[in-house]
């Protein structure tokens, strides 16, 4: 119940944030409480990723991606998650979700999403999506050029290249 409380506090409250460019961050601050803890006291390991919805849906809402994927009825998917937990999240700790794009090629876009706690990084994902039409996956191109997007991605971090590389692998 407590996600449900949290996904309408992002979606209202995005509406009252400023407005987003490809490149811009979100940031959402949480705290962190008793439903998301498992047995240790700790915030799950499988919380963190749903908190990570929060943030994708945050970004795109608040960029030119919101108005692209529902006037083309475009859905968002998750290809791949790569995570890094760092220190734990305890019951009624305030933290932040930064998520960015960092940058993509011709089919995926990769993410990075940082939970951070007074200044120190918790965890840390990286995240491998693309937009799903009826008729498949749209190129990243594509997308680009329905929100306006005229750059070109940044260049590709070395830790996505050996991630996608490994993957590529299985």
């Amino acid at each position: 119940m407590n996600h449900w409380f949290r996904l309408l506090r992002v979606l209202i409250g995005g509406l009252l944030k400023p407005r987003l460019s490809l490149r811009d961050e979100s940031c959402l601050r949480f705290k962190t409480a008793l439903s998301d803890l498992d047995l240790y006291g700790h915030m799950n390991n499988g919380r963190f990723l749903t908190l990570m919805d929060l943030g994708r849906i945050d970004l795109i809402r608040r960029s030119p991606l919101a108005a692209v994927i529902r006037d083309h009825r475009w859905n968002p998917l998750v290809g791949s998650v790569l995570m890094r937990y760092r220190r734990p999240l305890l019951f009624g700790e305030t933290f932040e979700l930064h998520t960015r794009i960092l940058c993509w090629d011709e089919k995926w876009f990769y993410l990075e999403q940082r939970f951070e706690k007074s200044g120190q990084s918790a965890a840390v994902g990286l995240v491998k999506g693309l937009f799903m039409s009826p008729g498949g996956a749209v190129p990243v191109p594509r997308v680009l050029k329905e929100c306006g997007w005229s750059g070109v991605s940044p260049e590709i971090p070395e830790k996505i290249r050996r991630w996608a590389e490994a993957e590529n692998l299985r």
